[in-house]
């Protein structure tokens, strides 16, 4: 996208996580992924979760079957307490269930366990 995306203002200092994914090599799975991520089809209950365990913003990228996720908390978030938080609430566990089938990761996995957190090597 040439221009750009816009950053929201969260109005404190922030931690930024950088997470990465792939999904499976298939057109009509990465399709049907990206419906469900859409904001007129996604659960209510994810994005009700993932808000009510501290996480300010969270943004998913696509390249090929290449996720990329980028998740902002507040400087005192905790990341293994608040997933294992977010894996105990309504539908979540439903949720991984149903969006393992598009993703390459072991069957049964949480969320903490199919996404892996990346190495930042350069800030300018």
């Amino acid at each position: 996208m040439p221009q750009g995306y816009t950053v929201k203002s969260h109005n404190q200092p922030v931690k930024r996580y950088c997470q990465a994914l792939d999904l499976k090599d298939s057109k009509e799975l990465i399709d049907e992924y990206k419906f469900w991520h859409a904001p007129e089809n996604r659960w209510p209950e994810i994005p009700e979760g993932i808000k009510a365990v501290g996480i300010l913003d969270m943004e998913l990228y696509l390249l090929g079957n290449r996720l990329f996720m980028i998740v902002e908390t507040p400087l005192d978030f905790e990341w293994e307490k608040a997933f294992s938080e977010l894996a105990n609430l309504p539908r979540q566990a439903e949720w991984e269930e149903f969006m393992a089938k598009f993703q390459v990761a072991e069957a049964g996995q949480s969320s903490a366990g199919k996404w892996r957190l990346m190495e930042r090597i350069f800030s300018l």
